[in-house]
């Protein structure tokens, strides 16, 4: 059962590689028109076909939602061995300067110059409104560069906000300059990673902490970046290699009985069991950091100094709090999904779900969504409307199940 409602939930939200798209007029006649939309493939777009991936489009981009396992299967690998993420589709980019430092603070919400070399953070893209434009993670390397990852939904918008914001800097006499990567980026991911990983670098894993990163061949494959993170709330790590490498790597990473393909389907419900948020559902331009519950990723100097965008709205609610916030619901019965509407226990609408799914882990519903700020201490009883019925559920403590990323021995 929980199979078949996880499945179908998630064909509801992924649509199929080619759709239909738009009217066309002629004349006094409306008539639709079929027309097939080109989508983007990564480098392992065939690797993905020729392993039975079942392709479907994802922010513009051909992507694997699953292989021949299940949706739980591969999520309960990921979380008791180890999978493979193909996320060549999101943006990577080099800022490269004096000012480089100067020039990505002046666009996101984090403390970039107190990073020590090769540390990285997750951080955030806001507007003049303080709405989040997108979230992202800087890492300050030592070769001279800012490594910035990007999501792929956002990656026209966000390159055309670095690259209005470089003529800006450039036109003032500023030097910083941006590259955007051809680079592939897969994600290895679980608490196997690091046995199976060590076998093909010469670094030391155990050096290597959370949202930390290295430079190092792997498995004989040179120019390749190494970050100990990820989506999944497991230990990992994402790797950037050239293109034309990327499938040797893979073949190479699955050649360890450990390692298994995994798709869209799990990594979407090992993310929101590990209560981290998926840009255009749980935070977007609408949403500020205070209301998303992402305070965390304000450095200190910034909010004292109030110099990134939106600073004169996002600091004072910090302090005033806001109406509405992001909560973690737990329920049982029919699955919650996105837009389902919160109720409050005499049945007023507080909020929405934003995501949702069963959770493998669990055995129960899992989501997180807006409510009221009365509504959102943990504990706090209140009911979702699934299929025109009152369901009860409880706000909840996020991550739902215990994140395990490697801090140190």
């Amino acid at each position: 059962m929980l199979a078949r409602a996880f499945g179908n939930g998630l064909c509801n939200r992924l649509s199929r590689e080619t759709r239909t798209v738009g009217l066309v007029a002629t004349g006094r006649q409306d008539r639709q028109a079929s027309t097939e939309v080109v989508l983007k493939k990564t480098p392992l777009y065939d690797f993905h076909r020729a392993q039975g991936g079942k392709m479907v489009e994802f922010a513009g981009w051909s992507m694997s939602v699953q292989y021949k396992d299940s949706h739980i299967n591969t999520h309960m690998h990921t979380r008791q061995h180890c999978s493979i993420f193909d996320v060549s589709h999101m943006l990577q980019t080099k800022v490269h300067g004096r000012d480089r430092v100067k020039f990505i603070e002046s666009l996101i919400v984090g403390d970039i110059a107190e990073l020590k070399d090769n540390q990285g953070t997750l951080s955030l893209f806001t507007n003049t409104k303080g709405g989040i434009m997108d979230d992202l993670i800087v890492t300050k390397t030592d070769q001279g560069y800012l490594y910035v990852v990007s999501n792929a939904g956002c990656a026209d918008k966000d390159s055309a906000h670095m690259q209005a914001r470089l003529q800006e800097f450039k036109a003032a006499g500023h030097d910083v300059d941006l590259e955007f990567m051809e680079e592939s980026l897969i994600a290895l991911q679980g608490p196997s990673m690091a046995q199976v990983l060590q076998k093909g670098v010469g670094d030391d894993l155990r050096k290597l902490t959370f949202m930390t990163s290295v430079l190092t061949p792997v498995f004989g494959i040179q120019g390749c970046r190494v970050t100990r993170c990820g989506y999944t709330g497991e230990d990992g790590v994402e790797i950037s290699v050239p293109s034309e490498d990327v499938v040797s790597l893979t073949e190479k990473l699955l050649a360890d009985g450990e390692v298994k393909l995994a798709g869209l389907g799990a990594r979407d419900s090992l993310r929101l069991e590990a209560g981290l948020c998926l840009y255009g559902n749980d935070i977007d331009e609408t949403t500020t950091p205070v209301e998303a519950s992402l305070v965390w990723t304000i450095g200190k100097r910034r909010r004292q100094a109030q110099d990134f965008p939106g600073a004169d709205i996002i600091v004072p609610q910090i302090k005033a709090k806001t109406l509405r916030k992001r909560v973690g619901l737990i329920s049982a019965g029919p699955p919650v999904r996105q837009h389902t509407p919160i109720l409050s226990s005499d049945g007023r609408v507080i909020g929405e779900v934003t995501s949702g799914c069963p959770s493998p882990c669990l055995k129960q519903n899992v989501a997180m969504g807006y409510v009221e700020a009365g509504f959102s201490k943990v504990g706090t009883s209140i009911q979702v409307e699934v299929r025109k019925k009152a369901v009860q559920a409880v706000v909840s403590k996020m991550p739902f199940v215990p994140t395990k990323y490697y801090m140190g021995q």
